[in-house]
């Protein structure tokens, strides 16, 4: 473990941290599609059982037996710096570790006129509630220290992603603004990334040039700095951002989409397996255009990239830097709209269709997504109760992570099983059927990190991750 901040994040981002996955993850296999479903193969972690979590003592996740997790930062818990935690956990990343202190940056997908939650001077626009907290956790001894809050006055931050130089980049996931037609209209201008840095004080001033579009999540490449973006509608893009300054994203750049020649639109009918090559990026000429008269209210990057002949996506969601390539998903891509996840190889200039989900009931809408050290991608889907008729009846399954193995195998290692029948935190309900954000895993591959975005709580999973991919 790396006791140097921007040491560990550029050796994690730039995938040197662990050698066995530079072997496997170009080996994704897409598995047949019957077989999937025919063959029902149990996880090589087990199946899951209820299991209580160590801070409240309920079962609040279903686990394989040996994996053990602790819960932290509920809505409405005072933090230490004396602010109440805010609600709707999202993405969220390691951006440092000192001696196995680790830094973790949470954002929170907050919308409507309410206070900023943040300090003055970490706010952007007053009136808009969301943005990002910082919350320490001590690897050794496997427990959360502290919690701060450290940017806001944005608007549903959903996504974002650690830098190699080890800040996290927040997304706004809406173009709301004075011009918008939206309800409730803000006093500035929605729809951008901010930068945070490990030490907590974000800065509230927009990176313009890396676009006004309904943002989700980013991804960098640690060799150019190059920040590629997803963008979360039904209609959607893969962005790339080649900033002016290597590891400077304020000195400003160039805004791209990606162009597939010869695709169009890859949102469905695509062969299992297929690989496309002589990958084209076509520039946004005016990356802040959201609004215009010949379009919806989030539209104005999409349609500038598409008229140069760039390519469609349904619903483009988590990205993951390793080893050379971006691995990113489409939450409603594929022919049964369930998912779809994707490799974007920067060196040989290709993208491949690792995995599409034959039915809702092997995967239900892929969104945040990480790359363990063992070679696994970590995948948490965003569906609420998905209802399916079997041949045994129906079988109602609630919000769950999975891990796809390099040999393109997918088991549920995890299920939400959130009831709090006694007023926990003052939260009180039934929450099974609330999303898995933010996963990602700490540095020495002992801890996988998550939240359950409603009621709003932070997980610490640690378990025999050895018996499989993750």
């Amino acid at each position: 473990m790396k006791s140097n901040r921007r040491e560990f994040i550029a050796s994690t981002a730039a995938g040197v941290s662990s050698a066995s996955i530079i072997h496997t993850l170009g080996k994704f296999n897409f598995v047949n599609a019957e077989e999937v479903v025919k063959s029902d193969t149990s996880s090589p972690y087990g199946p899951l059982k209820p299991t209580k979590d160590m801070t409240t003592g309920l079962p609040l996740l279903c686990l394989p037996t040996g994996f053990s997790y602790l819960t932290y930062g509920w809505t409405g818990e005072l933090m230490t710096d004396g602010r109440k935690t805010p609600g709707a956990h999202d993405g969220t990343g390691v951006i440092s570790d000192k001696a196995g202190i680790l830094t973790l940056c949470r954002n929170h997908e907050l919308g409507g006129l309410r206070d900023s939650f943040a300090k003055a001077g970490n706010t952007y626009d007053p009136k808009s509630p969301g943005g990002t907290t910082h919350v320490d956790f001590d690897g050794g001894a496997g427990k959360f220290i502290s919690s701060r809050a450290s940017l806001s006055g944005t608007v549903r931050n959903c996504a974002g992603g650690v830098t190699p130089w080890g800040s996290w980049l927040t997304c706004e996931e809406t173009t709301d603004g004075p011009e918008s037609n939206s309800d409730p209209q803000y006093a500035k201008t929605h729809g951008w990334i901010f930068e945070v840095p490990a030490n907590g004080q974000g800065n509230p001033t927009p990176l313009k040039a890396m676009g006004r579009f309904v943002h989700e999540a980013i991804a960098v490449d640690p060799k150019t700095s190059y920040v590629y973006e997803t963008e979360d509608r039904g209609t959607s893009g893969l962005y790339r951002f080649r900033p002016n300054t290597k590891g400077v994203l304020q000195d400003g750049g160039t805004l791209e989409m990606l162009r597939v020649p010869g695709h169009p639109d890859l949102s469905k009918n695509v062969k299992p397996g297929a690989v496309y090559g002589d990958l084209e990026w076509v520039k946004i000429d005016d990356p802040e255009l959201a609004h215009t008269p010949q379009t919806d209210n989030s539209l104005g990057v999409y349609i500038q990239g598409r008229k140069k002949g760039g390519t469609n996506f349904n619903r483009l969601e988590g990205i993951w830097y390793y080893d050379g390539s971006m691995f990113f998903d489409s939450t409603s891509g594929g022919d049964a709209k369930a998912g779809q996840i994707w490799e974007l190889n920067i060196a040989e200039n290709t993208l491949r269709l690792v995995f599409e989900s034959p039915s809702k009931q092997v995967l239900n809408m892929p969104d945040n997504m990480a790359v363990s050290s063992r070679g696994g991608i970590i995948v948490c889907e965003d569906c609420g109760i998905t209802t399916i008729q079997t041949p045994q009846g129906i079988k109602r399954y609630f919000p769950r992570m999975h891990a796809l193995s390099p040999e393109g195998e997918i088991h549920v290692f995890a299920e939400n099983n959130t009831i709090i029948e006694k007023p926990y935190q003052g939260i009180k309900g039934d929450f099974r059927g609330s999303e898995w954000t933010g996963a990602n895993f700490s540095p020495d591959g002992k801890w996988l990190f998550a939240n359950i975005q409603s009621p709003g709580y932070t997980i610490a999973i640690t378990g025999p991750w050895e018996k499989g991919c993750l």
